[in-house]
């Protein structure tokens, strides 16, 4: 299952509230390319996601609706990562390369290790036998998110 989410980056910096944001990275392949406040610009194939995970009806119409927005932080070598949106608030806060627990969005109680692999930021979950993989990809003035599911899902072109 591949359910992709595009975002822009927004600053003070922007030249609009909509598009042709400024891209603050300074240096690819680093936390700091993810760094900044990311607004969802579209996305596909979300509620099939949600499904595959199991998450109940009602929790999907709802969140297939927002439009969240990502806070990326990095505070020496500890990285915040807050999603917003009117239905929820999520926040974890990691460091790269070591495995930590989450509770996300949906109530999933994980093992979670985020790496940097050819500039993107790998996020792999793990419960109860089961993973899932979110690629967070900064490029150009967007950031590119992809969620992978490895059970039972499959993805039509």
């Amino acid at each position: 299952m591949l359910q992709t989410a595009a975002l822009c980056k927004s600053s003070r910096f922007c030249y609009s509230s909509v598009a042709n944001c400024l891209t603050l990275c300074l240096f690819p392949g680093t936390m700091d390319a993810f760094c900044g406040t990311w607004k969802i610009k579209s996305s596909a194939n979300f509620d099939e996601y949600l499904q595959a995970l199991n998450v109940g009806i009602l929790t999907r119409k709802i969140a297939v609706k927002q439009n969240p927005s990502v806070h990326i932080t990095k505070d020496g070598d500890k990285v915040t990562i807050k999603t917003c949106s009117t239905f929820k608030t999520s926040e974890i806060t990691f460091k790269l390369g070591e495995e930590f627990d989450e509770t996300t969005a949906d109530d999933r109680k994980v093992k979670s290790l985020i790496t940097i692999e050819n500039g993107k930021l790998v996020h792999l979950q793990k419960w109860d036998g089961k993973e899932t993989t979110l690629v967070r990809e900064p490029e150009d003035d967007k950031f590119i998110l992809v969620r992978l599911l490895s059970y039972n899902c499959v993805a039509k072109y």
